[in-house]
């Protein structure tokens, strides 16, 4: 990456960080995928019951192998062969959990994570339930303000996200929020985090890449 533009992104990290520090959330700065299994082996512990909402950050990263090779008891929403009624039990299961694992469709420089689910299972455990959170972004996740996050997910996050999840709704067609009634539609849930009355309950770490949707 250019030296220039790197160095405009770190300044833009850093003020993030700051804030995140002001709303009583952890930030954290890592370059690459080794540094931030680094990172996550200190905030968790062998034996901890561990969970993950939907995340192409996640996979992208290796944070779900890594999970499942690790000495945790991982809520694997993933593993192959499960029916519908085990994933929604695993939902359940997951607001009683040690660590959850997300990312994050926008994060501000002001400190505040946005997000918008379908079920609402993500958003939820994020708000309240496990002992601690850790959230995952690439730096193209960040925005100057809420406004631009709404933009992102609504022009980026949300047709990407129903294309990748093959919903027949007109954002995974035309490749831009419609603001459809489709019975498909994935955005239901609103949520913006913007303080955290638990302090550093919420890790987040940003990884110098870009990452997910």
């Amino acid at each position: 990456m250019d030296k220039n533009i790197n160095f405009v992104i770190e300044k833009r990290v850093l003020r993030t960080i700051e804030n995140l520090e002001k709303n009583n959330m952890k930030g954290y700065f890592v370059q690459n995928e080794e540094e931030l299994l680094g990172k996550i082996q200190g905030l968790i512990k062998e034996g901890d019951t561990v969970s993950v909402g939907g995340s192409m950050t996640l996979f992208e990263t290796g944070i779900i192998d890594f999970l499942r090779r690790g000495k945790y008891n991982f809520l694997d929403r993933y593993k192959e062969g499960l029916s519908q009624d085990d994933i929604k039990d695993i939902y359940r299961k997951s607001f009683a959990a040690d660590v959850y694992f997300s990312s994050s469709n926008a994060l501000t420089e002001e400190g505040e994570l946005y997000n918008v689910d379908g079920r609402g299972n993500r958003v939820a455990a994020m708000i309240y339930g496990p002992d601690k959170v850790i959230v995952v972004v690439g730096v193209n996740k960040i925005v100057k303000d809420l406004d631009e996050a709404i933009i992102r997910n609504r022009e980026w996050a949300a047709p990407a996200n129903a294309r990748r999840l093959n919903k027949k709704t007109p954002c995974a067609e035309v490749g831009y929020c419609m603001d459809c009634n489709s019975k498909d539609r994935i955005c239901s849930e609103y949520v913006v985090i913007r303080r955290q009355m638990v302090k550093d309950r919420i890790h987040v770490i940003i990884v110098n890449k870009e990452l997910g949707y």
